[in-house]
């Protein structure tokens, strides 16, 4: 039998007694801090970082709570350094010393020692979020990765190594492709440090062009156009990679010459 249904009055009357003894006038009393201890942990969001935009998941949360919650991208973590957001409201270009001035702190705060706990386990997420953001945004071709994947874009491992046509259409420029054949024929015929010095300002040359570029047409709103470009992008960075690989092993190559 439903008692509530039988004994409207007597429920009442109970939950009435049953309030009273949990909110006694007594703020010290052991009932009282149970009591709002219980609330805080069903009903308060996480407070490790309320001043940051790192968010957690509650037990329980209202419309605004749950649109706050919602995902967010890597320059939400990075409101002092990236205060105007991802293009197109924000530039492609960034502070690097800002960017590494603001994770430090940002790792500080989520350090797991400083917590305990789930907290901690919190915390652990949040340091290997934050960690990830940072090494994404910092490097200009993964930061360029990251930005037309935002748009739906998921650019192939390969396309910016061996000019692979990605899914989203389009193949190689044979004018660049031709360019970066001709840039690896002189680095294997270099026979000095010289001249790799000369190269690599070329090239340093070339990806500040290609980020210029890529902040241009993210602005723009021109997805198809920054895929392409992120692609030559990536050839230079590789055609850095292979200049820093010849001064390695470069007095070997030297003496072979000779």
């Amino acid at each position: 039998m439903n008692m509530s249904k039988a004994h409207p009055q007597a429920t009442s009357l109970f939950y009435l007694a049953f309030r009273r003894y949990f909110t006694t006038s007594n703020s010290n009393h052991p009932r009282t801090k149970a009591c709002r201890t219980w609330r805080h942990t069903r009903l308060q969001p996480c407070r490790i970082f309320a001043n940051s935009n790192i968010r957690f998941a509650t037990t329980r949360a209202s419309p605004v709570q749950k649109e706050s919650l919602r995902p967010q991208s890597h320059y939400d973590l990075f409101p002092s350094s990236l205060p105007s957001g991802a293009p197109p409201k924000g530039s492609f270009h960034i502070n690097r010393a800002l960017l590494r001035k603001e994770f430090l702190q940002l790792q500080a705060k989520a350090h797991p020692d400083r917590h305990q706990g789930i907290d901690k386990a919190k915390a652990e997420a949040a340091s290997a979020r934050i960690n990830d953001a940072y090494k994404t945004l910092l490097n200009p071709l993964a930061r360029a990765r990251y930005l037309l994947s935002l748009h739906g874009v998921e650019m192939v491992d390969d396309e910016s190594i061996a000019g692979s046509p990605s899914e989203s259409g389009g193949g190689m420029d044979p004018g660049l492709l031709m360019e970066v054949m001709e840039v690896r024929e002189e680095i294997e015929a270099a026979g000095s440090r010289e001249e790799i010095e000369g190269m690599k300002v070329e090239n340093n040359e070339r990806k500040k062009a290609s980020e210029d570029r890529l902040d241009q047409l993210f602005r723009a709103g021109d997805i198809e156009g920054a895929r392409r470009e992120t692609v030559r992008l990536g050839y230079w960075v590789n055609v850095g990679t292979a200049l820093e690989d010849w001064e390695k092993v470069g007095d070997g190559r030297v003496s072979e010459h000779d």
